[in-house]
This record gives C-alpha cells, structure tokens and sequence, in this order.
C-alpha cells in the first residue's frame, strides 16, 4: 500500500515513521509512505501557501492551488486507480476502527492536512473524497491525526505485525475492547498471573479471554455492547459476569 501525507510540516513525521511497526513495514515493503510539501507547488518567490480569509477573521487559510497541484503530483507519480483522498477535518466523520479497514482496502490512501484556520473549502468539495476526524475536538494541524490514520491503517495489512491474525486481536477490532495481557514473572509484588493463562489448555484460555474481553468492554465501554451481534456463548459469559458482579 502507498501513503501519500501531504503536509506544510514534512519534518514531523520523521519519528513516527522512523520507528517500531511502521519502520519495519515500510523497510519490508508491505507500505510505502511519502510526504509532500505543498509548499513545493508555489510558483512565487516566497513560496506562499496560505492567505487571508475572504470576508475577515482571524488566522489564515492554505490556498487551494499548492494542495490541488501536490495531490495531482501524487496521484499522476504512483499511477494507481484504487485510491481514497481524505481529508483531516475536525469536521469530518470521527475515525474508528471500521473506517481503519475500510481505507486499509486501497492501493494509495492520500492525506490531506490541513493548518492554521483550515484549507480553503473548494479543496474538501471538490478535491477530496471525505473528511476525517480523529475526535471532538481541535488541533493544531492536521498532521497528528495523519499520523494516526497510518498507523492504524498500517495495522490492518497482511504482514505488516508478523501473526496473520494480530490486528484481530486488537480492540475494536471484532467490537470489543482487547482481553487484559500478562508476560513474565509470573509473580511480581505478590500480583499473580491468572492460573489458566499458564494451563496449557487452549479452549479454556480462548473462553476466558473472551469472558474478560466482555467483562472489560461491559465495564468500560458498554456502549459497544448495544450494537454487536453476540453469540449464544457470550450472552452466557455476560451472565457469568453479571452474577460475578453481584457477588453470586
């Protein structure tokens, strides 16, 4: 997959790229990830890229024709059909898991980051496939929600964490948040590791990690409860859990 980040700020994702799961997918090719200044697509002398507002107000806007120019440069240089152009916009759809997926799907993924007081609006009509939000609320730049959509983006390739079904053991992932996870020493500061865990018998730890997957998600998110599809196993376990909870 190719992931073009276009941004006023290439410098800022030396770290996050340069490092763990997104250095080691990038050097083993399963992502090719590029960073291009706008900036680069001025044609005046002081390279402007942004400008008042029309009508007032404070701040400043980025042009439209250095962000039409970039992403036209990038999607004539990898030559690929499959792509989505999206837009990081406090404005946009709140980013999740699904939409994850979803973009992990494409061949090239452009992101377009937006600073200052926001791109000039012609570029999310007509440029952009979608707008993307990573929260309800505000900031800086677009640049830190590009580098969350491309992690966990990432992620969702084939390859890229080394098990096949790692991403499936994330939470979100199948609607629930993640089983608690437990390494050596077995006994720290008189903490013990939970006895099954060290078992050995795998059909009792894929219930118990399921029966703590609900129990956490019941405890912490319950929201996601209402809209998932449980099994009949699991409306089982949720009991369990409930009568654990109420002291039976």
């Amino acid at each position: 997959m190719r992931i073009d980040i276009i941004s006023l700020f290439p410098d800022m994702f030396a770290g996050p790229l340069g490092h763990s799961i997104l250095k080691r997918a990038q050097d083993s090719g399963h992502i090719a990830v590029h960073v291009t200044n706008p900036r680069d697509f001025t044609y005046d002398k002081h390279h402007i890229a942004d400008d008042y507002p029309f009508g007032g107000g404070s701040g400043m806007v980025m042009k439209p024709e250095p962000i039409f120019r970039a992403v036209e440069n990038v999607v004539c240089t990898a030559k690929l059909t499959r792509r989505r152009i999206v837009l990081m916009c406090p404005g946009g759809q709140v980013f999740d898991q699904a939409k994850a997926r979803e973009l992990a799907g494409y061949e090239q993924l452009i992101l377009v980051c937006g600073h200052y007081e926001g791109i000039d609006d012609r570029i999310r009509q007509y440029v952009v496939d979608e707008a993307v939000s990573i929260g309800d609320y505000v900031l800086t730049g677009g640049e830190l929600p590009a580098m969350v959509i491309t992690d966990a983006v990432a992620r969702m390739l084939p390859g890229v964490l080394g098990a096949d079904d790692g991403a499936q053991q994330d939470s979100f992932y199948n609607g629930l948040l993640e089983y608690p996870q437990y390494t050596r020493p077995r006994q720290f500061n008189g903490w013990e590791v939970p006895e099954v865990l060290l078992s050995g018998d795998h059909a009792k730890i894929e219930r118990w990690r399921r029966k703590e997957s609900l129990r956490t998600t019941l405890l912490r998110r319950p929201d996601l409860l209402a809209g998932m599809e449980l099994s009949p196993l699991d409306h089982k376990l949720l009991e369990e859990i409930k009568t654990e909870q109420a002291g039976g």
